[in-house]
Formats: structure tokens, C-alpha cells, sequence
């Protein structure tokens, strides 16, 4: 892609009402623009690293034996009903039709999903199940804040797993926390399993958390990754020592960036989802419930992976692998960036008669992981190659960094 045909440019200055890290970053580094309190716009960059995001999502889920559907935002009253969630569900937004029926807008979907669910699934053979999705989803926050951390239209992967049993549930509840940890893993964040409370669902439930100073929660943890609880249900304190010898336990600032919990049989009550045992007694279906903020997630990377300059975009997620920058040459940029998309190297070429500070600067803001700039003074098939994590550069000749395959696409 030409820098100067992207939809979407780095910009210096944002809105005041703009104060988290993220928002400021993908604003100024042209990912996202606000066009409410809570809403955002994703230009190409921003889509380009949801994407990547979804992908890491999808295989990890799929590699769990899950199976992806997508189901409508609009969803159906009289289930809201039948849960007795329609007047409880403090966040839910509640449209109202021409013809006067109102409708709620999906920020989960047990309602959708248990009587979809209901419709295939009838004997033990049918079980367990797994489906996710990935899907906008929208809750009517008092204070939406936080860039993309908290809104009110986000994108959401959240799946649902069935069981004849506890002992079913609580092996791919197992397994399922080991896809979270790859998740996080492979998005460059080092995710703290967590327990919880279950709220309305369970006694316990557990969360991923991420630290960082600009975080909403707050845990009570060990750095030898024993032991982490919520403050809001922690039964120790901060200081405590732990009990396998790690030393104090601490207490720091975190964002969640995923969960998962059981769901028991209340939403299977509800809708009379049962199966047939092989003896032909019916029983009520088990249900696991697990989400994942993709859009949440992408904020949070921002927030954990930057620097005075701008984003440092893991290399998994980030948009483009290669920032080309050319100091006059431009008949061997061009030669360099066909030889770079050739070799299917995904390559963001600043192709712009501007200053070559400003093209640093907006590489820097940008975050791509290798910079590489083609210059008068370097000559033809000289580069000078630099990480977007280092300080130093070097130079090698072009047909060398093709032959380097971690940054290939």
C-alpha cells in the first residue's frame, strides 16, 4: 500500500475528550476516529490489525473444536422476557419499531442462541457442542471511556459451550482457558488467569488480566503465577506472603481483556434445553460461557505496547510488516517495494514528497515493526533496516532481508 493513497493519515493534535493512551495513539496514528462517546470508526489501518486479531481468535477457537455461526444484533424481546433479563440487564439498549414493537440490542446472546440451540440438539449424541462468534455487540454504558476500552458498540467474540455433565463442562472449561492463554500469548500480552466472582451465574468465574498502570481493576497477585484473585472478592492483602515461597504477594492496576465462566443450567432452564440420556430421561444441558473483546484487546496492546514516539505494534497483529521510506530515489523505492510485494511481504511505502523527519515521525507513531529506508546516499540495493523495538539500525542489501522469512506475511 501507498502511504498516500491510505484512507486515513496521522494527524498531530486530538480532541481534549480524548485522555486514555489508546484512544490518543490510534487517533493521531490514523487507526480510528471517533463519531460518538463509546462509538468509533475503524479506518483500513485499524481494520487491518482487527483482522489479524479475529484470525488469532478464530484458529485458537477452532483448534478447541468450536464451531463459528453469526447471529443478528436485533434480537427478540420475548426471550429477554423469558430470562427475566429484559427489565435487569442494566446496559441494554431497547429499540422501539414504527409498528411499536420493541426489540433489544444484542450485548450477549444466550437469549438468541439456547433457542437456536434447542432447535438440533435433542440426545446425549448431540453433545457436547461449541459455537462462537464474532460480531459487534452494544451496551448502553453510563460513562463510555477509555478509547476502545470501554464503549458502547464494540466487537466481540463470545462462545458458548454444552454439556451433558459437569465433568464435560469442566474439561473444556480447561481446555478452554489453555486457548485463552495461547490468545493473549500470541497477541503479545502476558495475560494473568484471575479468579472472580460469578455473579448471577456461579460462585466463581475467572478473568485474563493485563497490567498496566492505566487499568480500570485491580488484583491481588503473585509474580510466580500461583495465585491471582480480583480485589473486589480477594480474601488476602496486598504484603501477604505466598504460600509456595514467591514472596510478597502485590497488588497492582489491570485491564480485562477476556473472560469465562459457567453458565450452570439457567439459561437451559429457561428455554427447556434438554437432552435425552441414553436411558431416555431427559436432563437439562450444561453451559460454559466465554468472551473476548476483540476491539478491547486492540486498545489494550496499544496501551501496553508504545513509547514516547508512538505504537509498537506486536509483530502478529500489526498492520503492515515493513514501513518502506524513501530519501529521493524513487525509481529504487519503487523497484524495492514491487521486490517486497512480490515476496508477499506486507509493505506500507511513505511515498510522500514530504521531509524525511516527517516520515520517521509518522513511522515511529505508527508503530510498524521494520523500517527500512532507501536513500540517494545508500544507492541502489543498499538498505538501512531498523526495528521498531530498537534503537539502532543497520544496513543490508535488499535481496538479504528478502531472505529473511520471519517477516514475511
Amino acid at each position: 500500500m501507498k502511504y498516500s493513497k491510505l484512507f486515513g493519515k496521522t494527524i498531530k493534535d486530538v480532541s481534549s475528550e480524548e485522555t486514555s493512551i489508546n484512544a490518543k495513539l490510534l487517533t493521531r496514528g490514523g487507526f480510528i476516529r471517533r463519531e460518538i462517546a463509546g462509538v468509533y470508526n475503524f479506518l483500513p489501518l485499524g481494520l487491518k490489525v482487527i483482522e489479524k486479531i479475529e484470525k488469532i481468535v478464530r484458529e485458537e477457537m477452532n483448534s478447541a473444536d468450536s464451531q463459528e455461526l453469526l447471529m443478528p444484533a436485533l434480537q427478540n424481546k420475548e426471550s429477554w422476557i423469558v430470562t427475566g433479563r429484559w427489565d435487569t440487564f442494566d446496559v441494554l439498549f431497547k429499540l422501539r419499531s414504527q409498528t411499536g414493537s420493541e426489540y433489544p440490542l444484542g450485548p450477549s446472546h444466550e437469549e438468541v442462541l439456547v433457542p437456536l440451540v434447542k432447535q438440533f440438539v435433542s440426545s446425549y449424541r448431540d453433545l457436547p457442542l461449541s459455537l462462537y462468534q464474532i460480531q459487534t455487540k452494544f451496551r448502553d454504558e453510563l460513562r463510555a471511556k477509555s478509547g476502545i476500552l470501554r464503549g458502547r458498540e464494540f466487537i466481540m467474540k463470545d462462545l458458548y459451550s454444552f454439556h451433558a455433565d459437569e465433568k464435560d463442562f469442566d474439561k473444556y472449561y480447561k481446555r478452554m482457558m489453555e486457548a485463552y492463554s495461547n490468545v493473549f500469548r500470541r497477541v503479545g500480552l502476558d495475560a494473568i488467569l484471575t479468579e472472580a466472582s460469578g455473579g448471577a451465574f456461579s460462585e466463581f468465574s475467572h478473568e485474563y488480566q493485563v497490567i498496566t498502570e492505566s487499568g480500570e481493576d485491580e488484583i491481588i497477585y503473585c509474580s510466580g503465577g500461583d495465585f491471582a484473585q480480583n480485589t473486589e472478592i480477594a480474601k488476602v492483602k496486598e504484603g501477604k506472603e505466598c504460600d509456595l515461597g514467591h514472596g510478597p504477594l502485590k497488588k497492582v492496576k489491570t485491564i480485562e481483556v477476556g473472560n469465562i465462566f459457567p453458565l450452570a443450567t439457567k439459561f437451559s432452564d429457561a428455554f427447556g434445553l434438554v437432552y435425552q440420556d441414553e436411558n431416555g430421561k431427559s436432563n437439562p444441558i450444561i453451559m460454559g460461557c466465554y468472551g473476548i473483546g476483540i476491539t478491547r484487546l486492540m486498545g489494550t496492546v496499544v496501551e501496553v505496547h508504545n513509547d514516547e514516539k508512538g505504537i509498537v505494534w506486536p509483530d502478529s497483529i500489526a498492520p503492515y510488516k515493513v514501513h518502506l521510506v524513501n530519501i529521493g530515489n524513487v525509481k529504487y523505492a519503487e523497484k524495492a517495494y514491487e521486490d517486497l510485494v512480490n515476496a508477499g511481504i506486507e509493505v506500507l511505502w511513505d511515498d510522500r514528497d514530504v521531509s524525511a523527519g516527517e516520515k520517521f515521525a509518522d513511522a515511529d507513531l505508527i508503530g510498524i515493526p521494520t523500517r527500512i529506508v532507501v536513500s540517494d546516499k545508500l544507492g541502489e540495493g543498499t538498505i538501512e533496516v531498523k526495528s521498531r523495538k530498537e534503537k539502532d539500525s543497520h544496513t543490508e542489501t535488499l535481496e538479504a532481508f528478502l531472505d529473511t522469512a520471519s517477516i514475511r506475511g
